[in-house]
């Protein structure tokens, strides 16, 4: 009888365990292939995939509860909650969400993710003021699209993080860099990862391609100025960051590159781009 208790009781926890609700989902017209569901995986050490096919999640993790990088679509947040336990760890212990930029793509599933948590939510202060507005901010080279198009789920709690300041949770520690130009807050995070008593200098590096709504010149406005200078600077970071494996937030646009090929891509595109805006004036 004393055993056939305890599995009532197992039972009964197991059913009334609480459960990650998600958000509405976005509506957009890659959002399905974005989100199709994919296996997650250990890139290496204590750092794996949680993310979708088209969308990065990245977890970093200890024994003292772990790191989320990134939460990407409102319809994302099951499938890396999913993928987290897939992997044997706990959603529940992640501490400490970080967010690339504030777009609806990245950023979409982290009210959720947090709601469910209860980890703190951080960012670089432009990427801050996005997520607590749910929505780029009006400085952001996508802001034209319209709310309609850039909204995702609001977070009213975000601690804003300052460029060099070093995160941690137990024995990870993540290393923060600014990195504007895709975003006004385009950030870059670094971390050292181990395994089997050889580590490595893991990056997950921003979107740095130059997209942005009609009208927008990376050249300068009328009433803005000229974004390619700082552009360019944190394309070269990026490219001077410790960097054995890279992931950018569309996992395609870092397959088989390195910080300084990524970088270097970055760069030839963003001078196409001037001079596209040069011959349009």
């Amino acid at each position: 009888m004393k055993l056939v208790a305890l599995v009532a009781v197992l039972l009964f926890s197991i059913v009334q365990a609480p459960a990650l609700v998600p958000d509405p989902p976005k509506q957009c017209s890659d959002c399905a292939d974005w989100n199709r569901d994919t296996e997650p995986s250990r890139l290496f050490g204590n750092t794996y995939s949680v993310g979708t096919a088209g969308l990065s999640a990245l977890l970093v993790t200890s024994p003292a509860g772990h790191v989320l990088l990134d939460g990407a679509l409102p319809q994302s947040a099951p499938l890396i909650d999913r993928h987290i336990r897939a992997l044997g760890f706990r959603t529940e212990d992640v501490k400490l969400i970080l967010i690339s930029h504030g777009h609806y793509d990245h950023a979409g599933g982290v009210a959720a993710l947090a709601r469910f948590t209860g980890a703190r939510v951080a960012a670089s202060p432009s990427t801050a003021a996005a997520l607590r507005r749910g929505e780029n901010t009006e400085d952001d080279p996508q802001f034209g699209f319209g709310r309609k198009d850039n909204e995702f789920p609001a977070v009213a709690t975000v601690q804003e993080l300052k460029d060099g300041e070093v995160l941690r949770v137990g024995d990870i520690a993540i290393t923060v860099h600014f990195i504007p130009g895709h975003a006004p807050g385009s950030t870059a995070y670094t971390w050292r990862s181990c395994e089997g008593g050889a580590c490595k200098d893991m990056v997950y590096a921003d979107s740095l391609s130059a997209v942005a709504a009609p009208g927008f010149r990376f050249t300068g406005g009328k009433d803005y100025a000229s974004r390619v200078d700082l552009f360019r600077r944190s394309i070269s970071r990026v490219a001077e960051l410790p960097c054995d494996i890279l992931v950018a937030p569309h996992p395609f646009a870092a397959a088989g590159k390195t910080c300084r090929t990524y970088a270097a891509d970055a760069m030839t595109r963003l001078e196409q781009r001037v001079a596209e805006e040069a011959k349009s004036r």
